[in-house]
């Protein structure tokens, strides 16, 4: 299933807080995305025919909740990043925002770390 970049807004409000009413998800993603009501209502109705998210019904309220756990989802997301820009290495992702940007000192410390651990067969 993917997501699009536009559905992830609504995704993301669910994961912060779920449930939220198709009111509280205009009001919280279509505010800070400068949407209208039918664009947030057409985003939740295309999740819902993904299964992306599940429409319920509880003390009275009528909510959203989502379906796809937010690690999953980045996991997909950084992969897809890595297959289609990197031929699926993360050496070269890594060497392209070094390049690109400055490694503060701290995030050198966490990839070596990382590095060390993955070296010793640990999991990262």
């Amino acid at each position: 299933m993917h997501i699009t970049a536009a559905e992830a807004h609504v995704m993301e409000a669910l994961w912060r807080r779920a449930p939220l009413s198709a009111d509280e998800l205009v009001a919280e993603v279509g505010a800070a995305q400068t949407w209208g009501e039918a664009t947030v209502k057409t985003l939740i109705n295309r999740l819902l025919k993904k299964k992306a998210i599940k429409s319920e019904r509880a003390e009275g309220r009528h909510g959203y909740r989502p379906l796809v756990d937010r690690s999953a989802y980045v996991q997909a997301e950084s992969q897809g990043l890595l297959d289609r820009l990197f031929d699926g290495q993360l050496a070269p992702l890594i060497s392209h925002f070094a390049q690109h940007r400055p490694l503060k000192p701290d995030e050198v410390a966490k990839l070596k770390k990382l590095i060390e651990e993955m070296g010793e067969g640990g999991k990262a």
